[in-house]
């Protein structure tokens, strides 16, 4: 027999689904505070075009265009949610379908175009106010909705993130379409106005900071990944300095990171740096602080790429280690140097085709490499070293490791200074260090031993030295003429690379 306090409870769940029920349904009949409720996300072509046609407004008439009242605050939130709603593929469609037929009126703009041909001959005030028109005409109508949604509560992030899913579709090649990379440039140029650098907060972050941004630190640290709470701590702690970037409209989310050593010299290996737990107690000796080395730079968002943010970064950290140390006169990084294995492995193996692997050591470095690896001279050396490269095996062997030494510096050395995509660096750590002014001041063998360092750059970092009195000029020299600073250490072993290489 069923006791009564559970028939009491089953009838009250049986009134309580009644009431949900009905509440459900005058729900999905109303707007209730601007909100439209939706039990399942749309799906298919018609249900896209139906949101649409409903959340993006009309273009409002030049005349009208700062009169015209706001749309409601629930078409932003109505896109919002039933973007999140959808699987991936269908984020494609309905971006398509967004872009396609809420983008730019063709047929206005294409008869604005040939009004202000024809007004060439006439008053200049005429004249701009039809550049105005058209200027007017070109925009995208769905840019409306996006100004609208970046003003709700969370609709930065939200497009923040959207960007980040149209960068993978462009990346991914799964939509070639023109239309999706207007897009893009639409939400590029909104978000380098909202995160333009006056609106952006540097904060100091440290082991006081809140649990929740210290978690997010962690997770987002890309370079040299953070081990536990223990290597956290030491890498806000003494010696050390943690800066980043967050804006009003994302609280509690950083947008880029920086991380600094506070040390006698400019460090030429980062094990000293994030493996050294003697500092993790102590108290800072502000007379063995004469060089701030920044170690790890990470962007955070994927939707702000492109969207300059770790330069003016760099700027302010600066001044505010100025302003705490003011003796202080050497700034650099100690950067990893992604892409270089594979790019040495790609060349290994094109010479070994061709049979050029003399080109890029000399005789006797040939023979050690025959001899350490049992292999035959010309190709099967080149295809041993190639695999021993992309192993990371040549680093178990002394032997080995003497002969690459000289090998592999003065390759790293080309392959940073030599080694261009449209005339600036191709390595993208290079160019971002050199659009800012550095210098290309050293390469330090065994810099990096972790098998991530190995795997990635042979174990080889590079340390590019902010002059700050010479950045500005050599920040122009390489933007305008692309010209690279470099110290005397790398311009030799550019050379050394010149005289064993025919590249």
């Amino acid at each position: 027999m069923i006791s009564h306090p559970a028939i009491r409870a089953f009838r009250s769940s049986v009134r309580c689904w009644r009431q949900w029920t009905v509440l459900k349904a005058a729900l999905e009949a109303s707007d209730v505070s601007g909100w439209r409720w939706y039990s399942s996300p749309i799906r298919g072509v018609t249900g896209m075009e139906e949101i649409l046609a409903r959340v993006v407004a009309p273009l409002p008439t030049y005349e009208t265009r700062d009169k015209s009242p706001p749309p409601p605050e629930s078409n932003s939130l109505d896109f919002m949610h039933f973007y999140g709603s959808l699987e991936k593929e269908d984020k494609l469609g309905f971006l398509a379908k967004l872009t396609q037929d809420f983008g730019v009126d063709h047929k206005s703009v294409s008869e604005l175009a040939l009004r202000l041909l024809d007004t060439q001959l006439r008053d200049v005030a005429t004249v701009l106010q039809v550049e105005d028109r058209l200027r007017y005409g070109l925009t995208p109508r769905y840019k409306q909705l996006l100004n609208h949604i970046s003003r709700v509560e969370g609709g930065v992030k939200f497009l923040v993130d959207l960007r980040a899913d149209v960068l993978e579709i462009i990346s991914s090649k799964a939509s070639e379409s023109p239309h999706i990379r207007d897009l893009n440039g639409t939400l590029k140029s909104l978000l380098s106005e909202w995160f333009s650098v006056g609106l952006l907060r540097l904060e100091r972050i440290t082991w006081q900071s809140p649990c929740e941004i210290l978690q997010r630190i962690s997770q987002y640290e890309a370079v040299h990944p953070v081990r536990n709470w223990t290597d956290l701590k030491r890498r806000v702690g003494p010696y050390r300095r943690c800066y980043a970037f967050t804006h009003a409209a994302m609280p509690g989310e950083p947008l880029v990171v920086l991380h600094v050593a506070l040390t006698e010299d400019i460090s030429d290996n980062i094990q000293s740096i994030v493996r050294e737990f003697a500092t993790l107690d102590s108290e800072e000796d502000v007379n063995k602080i004469n060089a701030a080395v920044f170690y790890s730079i990470s962007s955070t968002q994927a939707g702000l790429q492109g969207v300059e943010l770790g330069n003016y970064l760099i700027k302010r950290v600066v001044r505010e280690l100025q302003s705490e140390f003011p003796h202080m006169a050497q700034f650099s990084s100690l950067s990893p140097i992604p892409g270089f294995s594979s790019w040495l492995q790609g060349l290994l193996g094109q010479y070994r085709k061709e049979g050029r692997g003399s080109d890029l050591l000399s005789e006797q470095e040939w023979k050690e490499v025959e001899q350490a690896t049992d292999s035959a001279p010309g190709p099967p050396a080149a295809e041993a070293l190639r695999k021993l490269i992309a192993t990371g095996e040549w680093m178990r062997s002394e032997r080995l490791t003497r002969v690459l030494e000289p090998v592999l510096m003065r390759l790293c050395a080309w392959y940073l200074y030599g080694e261009k995509r449209r005339g600036y660096a191709l390595n993208p750590v290079g160019n971002f260090h050199l659009q800012n002014g550095a210098t290309m001041w050293r390469l330090n063998w065994h810099a990096d031993t972790s098998p991530r360092g190995v795997a990635n750059s042979c174990g080889v970092m590079v340390n590019y030295r902010y002059f700050l009195t010479e950045t500005s000029k050599n920040s122009a020299l390489y933007l305008q003429n692309k010209v690279i600073v470099a110290s005397e250490q790398v311009l030799g072993l550019v050379s050394q690379f010149q005289k064993n290489s025919k590249l």
